[in-house]
């Protein structure tokens, strides 16, 4: 037999599991609704996933080599990166979306322009998935329906996933992140040449951060929140813009973006032999809110796992082959979820715990295991002398700032 797989939703975390498979040789479907789409977010991504996923330089708007992290009483510390060759990536969703789906389609996977509306399960392990989706190829706002049987579905479909709800995966919290793009004056541009801000307070977000990152010619500027309502959205809004406002005086807005993300993993995954990848399967770290990186990685996790226990394609995988995928995934990542939520924790809370953080980040030993450990995806063991360094200086710093105090 040759498998046939549906890949629903065609961002980072779908068309990177599609790639694996057509290059694999199974027969891969991958949808997508809007083609031109451009998920709201602010768009950076490690230097590790430049090289991991062969992204070619046209991708990357802006090399940022220099961080400001801004305090909510405006005690403002720089970051910069030491090794030229070293840097955040800024990128334009819909710039790297279309690379990545593009890429998945010219090593075989059947790109559908269409939107699933239904998803029907099969009553045993043989039977195929019943995809009803409504195809928009023709250019039509209505799409022409049409139905797809296949063996194994990859639920890559974002916060409101179809599949996630079709094989009742649970639900999981969430926060709203906002953000405009902002067309700057020249002469400000420049200052973010390589350069992006972070700014953290009661005033630009209450359980979050606020940015301003650097585009090709313009710069985003957003916050993020999990007390989702339009009249606190705004405010946060007006708060950041407020704080950047030097920076960014004499801008037009080109661009208004919204969207929700997901705070934790959800309940169930992987059912029977459908799986969830991405913002679907609630991939976004806490503290850093990154979802890039994780995304198209789960999907290319998840694809080479299902390669694997399917024998190439050869065979119809059970939901207990499917779940090595999540055993991969938790046993790689699930202690840097379980240490960013605890970080934002302890330092998101209050004025006071963000003032000591923007204080403890302008430790070397800090930044450097934190640009580490974000670049590489991988946390490098401290030196126990320097490891004793920096918890008694975050201790000093939660101190000197009242932040311990209940």
């Amino acid at each position: 037999m040759s498998l046939r797989v549906a890949v629903v939703g065609g961002g980072p975390a779908g068309s990177s599991a599609a790639e694996v498979l057509a290059r694999s040789g199974i027969e891969t479907f991958l949808f997508e609704r809007k083609l031109d789409n451009a998920k709201p977010c602010g768009g950076a991504i490690p230097l590790c996933m430049v090289s991991e996923f062969d992204l070619p330089p046209e991708i990357i708007d802006r090399k940022v080599r220099k961080m400001k992290m801004i305090s909510p009483s405006n005690y403002e510390v720089d970051i910069s990166l030491e090794n030229e060759d070293e840097y955040i990536g800024m990128c334009r969703r819909e710039i790297l979306d279309a690379f990545l789906r593009n890429r998945a389609h010219e090593k075989g996977a059947e790109l559908i322009n269409g939107k699933v509306m239904h998803l029907e399960i099969p009553k045993n392990g043989r039977d195929p998935y019943i995809l009803h989706y409504n195809d928009f190829s023709d250019g039509s706002k209505q799409g022409l329906p049409r139905s797809l049987a296949v063996d194994v579905v990859i639920g890559a479909d974002g916060f409101h996933s179809k599949v996630a709800e079709a094989i009742d995966a649970g639900d999981y919290n969430y926060a709203l992140a906002f953000q405009e793009r902002i067309k700057i004056p020249d002469d400000k541009m420049a200052y973010y040449e390589d350069r992006a801000e972070m700014y953290v307070g009661d005033d630009v977000s209450t359980d979050f951060y606020a940015w301003v990152f650097p585009k090709s010619n313009h710069v985003a500027v957003g916050t993020g929140t999990m007390k989702v309502n339009q009249a606190n959205i705004q405010k946060l809004q007006a708060g950041i813009r407020a704080r950047a406002a030097e920076r960014i005086r004499g801008g037009q807005v080109i661009k208004v973006e919204a969207h929700p993300i997901p705070e934790h993993p959800r309940p169930r995954r992987v059912v029977g032999r459908a799986a969830l990848v991405g913002d679907a399967a609630g991939y976004v770290t806490k503290s850093s809110g990154e979802g890039i990186y994780f995304a198209a990685k789960s999907g290319r996790m998840c694809a080479e796992t299902l390669v694997e226990v399917s024998n190439q394609g050869t065979r119809i995988p059970s939901e207990n082959d499917l779940k090595l995928y999540l055993k991969r995934w938790d046993r790689q990542y699930g202690m840097t979820y379980k240490v960013l939520d605890i970080l934002q924790r302890v330092f998101y809370r209050s004025n006071a715990t963000r003032e000591a953080f923007v204080e403890m980040c302008a430790d070397k030993d800090v930044q450097k295991m934190t640009f580490d450990s974000y670049l590489y995806k991988t946390v490098v063991p401290m030196n126990p002398w320097v490891q004793l360094k920096v918890t008694v200086k975050t201790l000093g710093s939660l101190i000197r700032g009242n932040a311990l105090a209940p």
